[in-house]
């Protein structure tokens, strides 16, 4: 504050406030304009601060540093009394007033001379957080420090290098660094493997003999290759494929424990070897027969198809094995948009496959469908309820194709370029209830 305490200057903003931020968010749209955000460190560098900041109601991906000329400190609001703000348990916060009103300048003296004598003014934030422990399933570290704690609420990696790609990381994902180091970068080509420099990244480069995943090819059609790796035998592997999907995935919350689980590896082949496009993971043994844990289409690779071609490879496993699947909840934003967009596709086109017989209305019922698409039930049910095909009448059901459904629908395939040719599939699966096999 300057003498006169009537300006609020950069110094006065601490974690917690909430404040104006000039930027540009891109979420559908391009906007510039004063967003509220959330204080959620600060540091100084050159004698000038810089704030990492969450924009309220928008998703946790585009948090970022900023630095003081674009934090509007004259309408900044102090933390309420009733939110606490360094108990993070909660993944939602709460909506933000469409206009900051200022906070009076006496009042943030008060509350700043208070944290003095508590000694709990804040400290400047190091460059880069403590990173948990790369010991056991981290699953049990969540439990202890709570999914979005102070460690895991910043990002952490920069950059990550992905063949011809650098990608920036969306999550924090605790990939282990040395002491010390403020960032890295991780190198992405066959072995996901971190890389603190481009020296140990042509170091790696010359020991990694792999051209592709390590595992069974059990598809292969074109350029696209699926890989199945054991999450027992292939360990290093697996691990480091968990914490690579982290940084894009941010509810994901087990990294190290990989025995359980199998990994399906997709691929694109060209001269330069096998490249990592997307990967999807099962448990060995479901007692729910869910038939995927997690499911990633890296960032360069989306909007291409290749997250459908994920999902409908799954099902196709699940139609070898027959049984119904049905992915672990909850999704991801991004992933229940492709799972409600290949569900609608694949029940429309069997929709449209029935034929009446004997002069009747083509018949069709929901454990048919479950039976020719190994969809489950419930996921059936609620994308019929979505596309509001199912109608009461005269005492029953009936499903009603609505000519703008099926125009969308005709659209959409007509983009849809990717498939699965079940023929290509080479793969037989186990009894994993036999501990011989693990």
């Amino acid at each position: 504050m300057d003498n006169g305490d009537s300006v609020i200057t950069p110094d006065a903003v601490f974690e917690g406030c909430r404040v104006p931020v000039w930027g540009t968010v891109t979420l559908g749209h391009h906007t510039e304009d004063w967003i509220t955000a959330e204080v959620l460190s600060r540091k100084k560098i050159d004698d000038k601060w810089q704030f990492y900041v969450h924009y309220i109601d928008f998703n946790k991906r585009l948090d970022e540093w900023v630095s003081e000329d674009r934090v509007d400190c004259e309408r900044m609001q102090l933390p309420r009394k009733d939110s606490k703000i360094s108990s993070l348990s909660k993944n939602s916060r709460p909506a933000s007033p469409d206009v900051l009103s200022p906070v009076d300048p006496r009042k943030l003296n008060a509350v700043l001379k208070k944290k003095r004598s508590e000694g709990t003014e804040p400290e400047l934030a190091e460059v880069s957080p403590r990173a948990p422990p790369v010991t056991g399933s981290m699953s049990r570290a969540f439990n202890v420090h709570g999914h979005d704690d102070v460690v895991t609420r910043m990002k952490n990696i920069e950059m990550i290098e992905l063949g011809r790609y650098r990608i920036k990381p969306w999550y924090f994902s605790p990939v282990p660094t040395r002491a010390g180091v403020s960032t890295c970068h991780l190198s992405v080509r066959v072995l996901p493997e971190v890389c603190e420099s481009q020296k140990c990244l042509e170091r790696h480069k010359t020991k990694c003999l792999l051209w592709h995943p390590p595992g069974n090819e059990i598809y292969r059609k074109d350029t696209i290759s699926f890989f199945e790796i054991d999450g027992r035998k292939n360990k290093a592997y697996a691990q480091n494929l968990c914490l690579l999907a982290k940084l894009f995935l941010d509810h994901k919350t087990l990294y190290y424990d990989t025995d359980p689980f199998l990994f399906y590896i997709m691929t694109e082949w060209d001269q330069y070897g096998f490249h990592i496009v997307g990967y999807f993971s099962k448990e060995k043994e479901s007692s729910d027969d869910y038939n995927v844990a997690c499911i990633l289409t890296l960032p360069p690779y989306q909007r291409n198809g290749y997250g459908k071609l994920l999902i409908e490879l799954s099902y196709e496993l699940s139609k070898i094995e027959e049984k119904l699947g049905s992915p672990e909840k909850p999704l991801s934003d991004l992933g229940l948009l492709s799972y409600r967009s290949y569900w609608s596709q694949t029940i429309l086109e069997i929709l449209l496959d029935v034929k009446g017989h004997d002069g009747n209305p083509p018949s069709i019922t929901i454990n048919e469908i479950c039976e020719q698409t190994s969809i489950r039930k419930e996921d059936v049910v609620s994308t019929l309820q979505y596309l509001q095909l199912v109608q009461y009448y005269k005492g029953q059901y009936i499903i009603t194709l609505l000519s703008d459904v099926l125009d969308r629908h005709k659209r959409a395939m007509g983009k849809r370029r990717l498939r699965i040719d079940p023929k290509c599939i080479k793969w037989t699966p186990k009894d994993w209830s036999k501990r011989g096999k693990w």
